[in-house]
C-alpha cells in the first residue's frame, strides 16, 4: 500500500529527473570541476583514505574525475554492486572495467567483497535525488543505501552528491529513510 510520502517522493523524483535531463552538456561539464574540487576538499579535510563511492551516471553529478584523483593517490575506494536481495556487495574494481549491473547502472568489475566490506571505510559518498536542510536524504527509490546505512554498527560520515538546486527545504520522509552528515555539490560542501 503506497503512503502519501511514497506518492510525494514519486512526484518529486520525476521532477528532479526531468531537471537533470534538461541540463546541457556545458552545464554538466562545468559542474564536474566544482564537484571534484569539493570532494577533494572533503576527503583532504577529513583525512579519509578508505572511501566508498559510486560510479556516476550521465545525468548525475560526475564523480569520475574525483575517483581518478583518489586512485592516483593510492586511496582505497569501494564501489557498490547491487544484489537481487536489496543489499550491496562491494568491490575495489581492481580491473578498472565497468559492466552494466542491475537496473542498467554501471558498476565496477572486480572481486566481490560482500556487504560487510563497507564497515572498513572512513567516508561514504552516496547518490541522492535530493536532501533537505536537516540532512534527510531522498534517494531514487530502490532503498539500497538506506538499507546499507541502517545495518552498519559504526557508520562513518556519509555525504550525498547533488546538484546545487537539489538541496530542498524538506523532502518526503518514511521510517526507513536515513539522513546524511552533509552534501557535496559543485558549489559547496555543506555539513549538517
Amino acid at each position: 500500500m503506497a503512503t502519501q510520502a511514497d506518492h510525494q517522493k514519486r512526484a518529486l523524483r520525476a521532477e528532479l529527473r526531468e531537471r537533470r535531463r534538461n541540463l546541457t552538456s556545458t552545464e554538466l561539464e562545468n559542474s564536474a570541476s566544482g564537484l571534484t574540487a569539493n570532494l577533494i576538499d572533503l576527503v583532504t579535510r577529513t583525512g579519509a583514505t578508505n572511501i566508498a563511492c559510486y560510479l556516476s551516471r550521465a545525468t548525475e553529478p560526475n564523480t569520475r574525475p574525483f575517483l581518478n584523483w583518489a586512485g592516483e593517490r593510492g586511496m582505497r575506494v569501494l564501489f557498490p554492486i547491487s544484489r537481487e536481495d536489496g543489499l550491496l556487495d562491494w568491490t575495489v574494481g581492481e580491473t578498472g572495467a565497468e559492466t552494466e549491473g542491475l537496473f542498467g547502472i554501471n558498476e565496477a568489475v572486480g572481486e566481490l567483497l560482500g556487504p560487510i566490506a563497507i564497515n572498513d571505510v572512513d567516508l561514504i559518498i552516496v547518490p541522492a535525488a535530493a536532501v533537505d536542510r536537516t540532512g534527510m536524504r531522498m534517494g531514487w527509490g530502490r532503498g539500497y543505501f538506506d538499507k546499507t546505512l541502517g545495518s552498519m554498527d559504526r557508520c562513518p560520515p556519509v555525504f550525498a552528491v547533488l546538484f546545487d538546486n537539489e538541496i530542498l527545504d524538506t523532502v518526503p520522509q518514511e521510517v526507513h529513510d536515513r539522513p546524511v552528515n552533509g552534501v557535496v555539490t559543485p558549489a559547496q560542501v555543506l555539513e549538517f
